[in-house]
């Protein structure tokens, strides 16, 4: 082989390594530290990811209560004998304790607005209890209204199907301030039977504060 001839050899070798060396620091300028894998931007510690306005939600997915009303619009009620009431956490504005033995549990909770309207939140009332949806006609032949001091309540009593039965009997009224107030007794049936009476004299007891 003459000596032009090895010169290029060699050339063409070096250029070659030189080559796969360019190539092996550059992927492993592009390997990704396990630490960044396996964090996610869906885990905590990871705000920043999110838009401007827009953080991530509280742990476990649980809604921030909305504020609790006060000075005209906060509703004021009398329990019966043998009733307590428990502060509110979270969504709930209060909760009532009957002295009737089994499961059975009053609560309040107050949404701005309509809160997504009467049809929609007497349907998931329903599902709540394994029933079905109605329509706007049998939702009106489903509606007791009951007077109080604070306004006309629509209530709805509701029992679901089967064996092991549950009750619903839930009222709700829209105060001056545009908040709308849910009051529910649920349970199982036969324990909430023995509640209503109680329930019903709360629900009639209603005041605006």
């Amino acid at each position: 082989m003459s000596f032009v001839a090895k010169a290029s050899l060699l050339a063409g070798a070096g250029l070659l390594a030189l080559a796969v060396g360019c190539n092996r620091d550059q992927v492993s300028h592009f390997r990704v530290p396990k630490e960044a894998v396996a964090d996610h931007p869906d885990h905590p510690g990871h705000e920043d990811h999110a838009a401007p306005g827009q953080g991530m939600p509280p742990a476990g997915g649980e809604m921030p209560a909305p504020p609790r009303p006060s000075g005209q619009g906060s509703l004021k009620w009398t329990l019966p004998k043998g009733w307590s009431e428990v502060p509110g956490e979270g969504m709930r504005f209060a909760t009532f304790k009957s002295p009737v033995q089994g499961k059975n549990e009053a609560t309040v909770v107050v949404l701005p607005g309509a809160a997504g309207g009467e049809l929609a939140n007497v349907n998931r009332w329903r599902g709540q209890i394994g029933l079905g949806p109605i329509d706007d006609a049998a939702l009106t032949a489903a509606r007791v209204v009951v007077k109080s001091k604070a306004g006309a309540l629509n209530v709805y009593d509701f029992t679901s199907d089967g064996q092991a039965k549950s009750r619903m009997v839930a009222g709700l009224i829209s105060t001056p301030d545009g908040n709308t107030w849910f009051l529910k007794l649920t349970g199982d049936a036969a324990p909430v039977a023995k509640a209503k009476p109680d329930f019903m004299r709360i629900l009639e007891s209603l005041r605006l504060d």
